[in-house]
């Protein structure tokens, strides 16, 4: 896609007098993390890294993901209802990968001894990049979908004043009330006002998981601060924190420090190396809890990459979607390729595909976080290791997809402003809300764009590769 800033790209002084002001404006306007060197500290804080342009994305491709988010919240929420086919699914992978058995493991715990919980909550984000077609049009096409800890709501809530300030500093008024208003933090504080309305208790408090070095705070305050001008109270605690002081009464309602939890959101709790078996003991304690969990364990495993390769084959959005057919078709038009990497002729024939055309595709294990994929000659070698051994059934393999490069200019803490080739890909942020069987909210509430430079395959804002930006409609 080309660009409307390329004259502008190319003038060094004015971009470096752009970047001072922007910069200046992020930090005006709250776009903050806590520092590297000190995560556990708001005394010291820097701004989260930004484009100093908006990015060009094409309307048509911007009202095609909003349009199919809903589709994809009504999937999400069938997929964590169908335990058959949960297990069905995972069944080799579990096998494999240590973390999904847990998971896994603290799912059939819960279902055995009864689901105490009523009230389910989803607050999830699909991302996309626009695959080139081979007439030169984008379509869009999905990455994945993120059930747990789903960031950077509250941010991308206060990055279109910067791209608006910059671009009114150039005189550009028009093209700066294009930039489209944005405030996911309000709708994902409002799902979350919903979840803790219908527990029934005006005194619960909503507990958010947190991490004990957690960066992005200023992201989850946003969506905090929604939440107290509603007059409902968040408290944090980390995983270890309700390991000590977390308790369950003869109802299964959940008790921290003597308060009663309507709600348990989750910032945390989406990677092995955040538990110990202290904390697999606090996510169980939680998960047993009648509060509404966002997201319970059956939504946590629907997120992962072995379900979105599994949802792709023929057949299955129509039996997890019965009676829906434009919905199906909308969340269909979404998909890349992805294949099952299972023993058997199927995982053999997507393994010497993936070796005879490397550069087609994307090796997948069943991760969070971003920087977990595996591209071109690290893939090629993971493939030849893994072919023979029941390994691979902890991975997908999943179809490329190839963006059109432009160019922008990225600002960075301690870097100078830099002009490099980019590729942007699309978050839709949804929120459902279910009282037993019956859908009480389902929406999408806003989007985030982050765009990195063409070089870096894998990873996101939170990973230090991606930094924030607003799609420019055209």
């Amino acid at each position: 896609m080309a660009t409307n800033w390329g004259g502008l790209l190319k003038d060094e002084q004015q971009l470096e007098e752009l970047a001072r002001q922007a910069v200046d404006r992020a930090l005006a306007e709250g776009v903050l993390l806590r520092t590297s060197q000190e995560p556990t500290s708001s005394e010291v804080v820097s701004y989260a890294p930004f484009t100093l342009f908006p990015s060009l994305v094409p309307s048509a491709l911007l009202e095609q993901a909003y349009a199919v988010q809903m589709d994809f919240n009504l999937l999400v929420d069938a997929v964590s209802q169908n335990a058959a086919f949960l297990e069905q699914t995972l069944s080799s992978t579990i096998k494999q990968d240590d973390f999904t058995a847990r998971l896994f493991d603290i799912h059939k715990q819960v279902l055995k001894e009864g689901i105490a919980q009523t009230v389910f909550l989803g607050l999830n984000r699909s991302d996309y990049m626009f695959q080139r077609s081979t007439d030169g049009s984008p379509a869009l096409k999905q990455i994945e979908i993120n059930t747990i800890s789903a960031s950077f709501g509250g941010l991308a809530s206060r990055t279109p004043a910067v791209h608006r300030h910059v671009l009114s500093v150039l005189s550009k008024t028009k093209e700066a009330g294009k930039i489209l208003s944005n405030n996911p933090s309000k709708g994902l504080a409002l799902g979350i006002a919903k979840a803790w309305e219908l527990y029934g208790s005006t005194n619960a408090l909503v507990l958010l998981i947190a991490q004990e070095k957690e960066r992005n705070i200023f992201d989850q305050r946003a969506i905090e601060n929604e939440l107290l001008a509603r007059n409902i109270h968040v408290i944090r605690r980390t995983f270890e924190d309700i390991s000590e002081k977390g308790s369950l009464d003869q109802d299964r309602r959940l008790f921290v420090d003597g308060q009663e939890i309507a709600v348990v959101y989750f910032r945390d709790g989406y990677m092995p190396r955040q538990y110990s078996l202290q904390n697999w003991e606090a996510r169980l304690l939680l998960e047993r809890s009648c509060a509404a969990k966002c997201p319970d364990i059956a939504t946590q495993l629907a997120g992962t990459k072995k379900v979105q390769q599994e949802l792709s084959r023929p057949g299955m959005l129509e039996m997890l979607l019965p009676g829906q057919p434009e919905a199906v078709a909308r969340l269909r038009a979404t998909f890349a390729g992805l294949y099952s990497l299972d023993m058997g002729e199927e995982g053999d024939q997507a393994i010497a595909k993936a070796l005879a055309s490397p550069s087609r595709f994307v090796l997948k294990p069943q991760r969070e976080g971003g920087g977990n994929n595996l591209y071109g000659e690290e893939m090629v070698q993971a493939l030849k290791q893994l072919k023979d051994s029941e390994e691979r059934a902890s991975y997908i393999l999943m179809e490329k997809i190839e963006p059109e490069p432009f160019e922008n200019c990225l600002l960075r803490p301690g870097s100078p402003a830099q002009v490099v080739q980019c590729i942007s890909e699309l978050g839709i942020f949804g929120v459902y809300v279910r009282q037993e069987k019956t859908l009480v909210m389902n929406k999408h509430v806003g989007h985030l764009l982050r765009t990195k430079a063409i070089e870096h395959a894998d990873g996101g804002v939170a990973a230090g590769v991606a930094v924030l930006d607003n799609p420019y409609p055209m």
